[in-house]
């Protein structure tokens, strides 16, 4: 069974050391996620992100998925079926049709920090909302993953849950999607144990 890790930027993966995955399986990442390491996939979707990472010639060596690829800079368009799904749920999608079949779902925290405000690892930097803003609504992103894991059955998604995680009632309802706490997760890559 081949295995891919998803990484949203919620603050719940900060304690994990990304390099320690790539002994596991493929890893896929979301927008400014490329400035300190450099996934197997990166995918945005929002155009001002999206056209500056592929001006940086990111795309030219990386494998980058957007809505709209600028001509010979390297990146791909999204699939059509998910054309109008934001990064993160786009993300777990590509990692689908990849043909993983087990994703874990890191920094999918879709709630806000423990002072209310944005939960993103990168809040306050270029082409994000400062630090001090009030949450993002997460609804889309609950249903694009919903219809995600519905469309993909034959996959075993796993959330990571840390502290900064919210309980998603949808996904209770949700088969082939379990939860895992942070700590056990990183009791297992830090030290070498089976996922």
């Amino acid at each position: 069974m081949t295995t891919a890790f998803v990484l949203g930027n919620g603050t719940g993966r900060k304690d994990i050391d990304l390099e320690t995955l790539k002994a596991y399986g493929k890893i896929y990442g979301c927008n400014a996620l490329y400035r300190e390491f450099t996934p197997d996939v990166l995918i945005a979707t929002d155009r001002p992100i999206a056209e500056h990472i592929q001006n940086s010639g990111y795309s030219l060596n990386h494998r980058f998925h957007t809505r709209k690829p600028i001509e010979g800079l390297g990146a791909r368009a999204v699939p059509e079926d998910y054309f109008g799904y934001s990064s993160g749920p786009l993300a777990v999608g590509i990692a689908a049709k990849d043909g993983h079949r087990r994703i874990f779902l890191l920094g999918f925290d879709m709630g806000p920090t423990a002072n209310n405000t944005i939960n993103n690892l990168y809040a306050g930097t270029e082409f994000y909302k400062p630090s001090h803003a009030p949450p993002t609504f997460t609804g889309n992103w609950m249903k694009q993953l919903t219809k995600i894991m519905h469309d993909h059955r034959q996959v075993q998604f796993v959330r990571i849950q840390s502290p900064t995680t919210a309980t998603v009632k949808d996904f209770a309802t949700i088969n082939n999607l379990s939860h895992l706490d942070l700590h056990t997760f990183l009791d297992r890559i830090n030290n070498k144990k089976d996922l």
